[in-house]
């Protein structure tokens, strides 16, 4: 009886060894990896009227994100101190845009511009007098750039504006990017840029979204062309751009509705495009010019208000995003 029993343990002992050597292998504990937050980079142009100034603030805070806005600097002074500024071959006192309105519009500027900066917005750099400089030498970029700096640290002396205390620190550690008048650039650009203290360029124009590659120690960011309107057709991604695409340039306020939600579309299609494929960060351009009575700041709101607001999205300034990019660049060299 007893070696029944042994017959039987022996038996089921086998079963058991036959049945863990046909069992499934056990899972990989490996997780995949995550895919990367999708960026976006809102940016704005020459950045002059005040209330487009606190519209675009009041969006920023509301949706989470951060812009960059590139400054002219003729903006920053008066009629009675527009002298102070004379662009490349350019008589004193001109621009293709005129100057700041008033010496209290210029104060109120400057307020908006430290405001920004303090809530973490990039304050970056659109030349000064929106002169096209594709001819210009290098000689003529790197005198521009110095009207920039020049003007743009001295603006509350040189209009006798009472000076804030963190006025200095703040101009002194901005500008560290620029875009082109017009998207015009040559040769000469690129190597006054780095030269001149830039980190970035956001003047080019890519076929779809793309990662900005860093050269000479400037990173080129460029505006895509995306689809856009019943035929997708490929536009920059730009509001101007638009403008000229919807209205021939011309103002038509009483298609206003319909040019906001074909700028919308375009956006948001653009935009899923990435989030749902390689994620490469997405560029978008806007001035504080109202074109089409609105339509394409009226179609940003929507958007920004609907994407920056997911967890997995970023909504940031040209300036974060090099700054990532450097950090981790650095951070890969220390690590090998």
């Amino acid at each position: 009886m007893l070696r029944s029993y042994r017959v039987l343990a022996f038996s089921l002992a086998s079963l058991a060894s036959a049945s863990a050597a046909f069992a499934d292998p056990p899972k990989s504990s490996s997780v995949p990896p995550a895919r990367p937050r999708q960026v976006v980079l809102i940016s704005f142009d020459a950045a002059r009227e005040i209330s487009q100034w606190e519209r675009s603030r009041a969006l920023a805070r509301r949706a989470g994100a951060h812009f960059t806005y590139f400054v002219s600097c003729v903006f920053l002074l008066s009629p009675e101190t527009r002298q102070d500024y004379a662009g490349p071959g350019k008589a004193a006192g001109k621009s293709n845009v005129g100057f700041g309105a008033s010496k209290q519009d210029v104060a109120e500027r400057l307020e908006q511009i430290r405001l920004a900066a303090a809530e973490g917005h990039d304050i970056g750099s659109h030349a000064c007098g929106h002169f096209d400089g594709k001819d210009w030498s290098k000689a003529d970029w790197l005198a521009e750039f110095s009207s920039v700096r020049r003007i743009f640290e001295n603006a509350y002396a040189i209009n006798g504006i009472p000076e804030p205390a963190d006025w200095h620190d703040l101009a002194h550690h901005a500008l560290v990017g620029f875009r082109a008048p017009y998207l015009s650039t040559d040769k000469a650009l690129y190597e006054a840029l780095p030269e001149s203290g830039f980190l970035y360029d956001a003047s080019g124009v890519s076929n779809g979204p793309a990662l900005p590659p860093t050269r000479n120690g400037v990173t080129r960011f460029a505006l895509p062309l995306i689809p856009e309107g019943p035929k997708a057709k490929p536009v920059v991604a730009m509001d101007y751009n638009l403008y000229v695409r919807h209205s021939s340039g011309t103002e038509q306020p009483a298609m206003a509705d319909a040019f906001t939600e074909r700028a919308y579309q375009a956006f948001r299609a653009a935009f899923e495009s990435q989030y749902n494929g390689k994620r490469l960060p997405l560029e978008i351009g806007f001035h504080f010019t109202l074109m089409n009575d609105g339509a394409y700041w009226n179609a940003l709101e929507r958007f920004a208000g609907e994407v920056c607001v997911k967890a997995d999205v970023e909504c940031i300034s040209f300036r974060d995003y090099v700054e990532r990019q450097r950090a981790g660049e650095r951070q890969a060299t220390v690590g090998g």
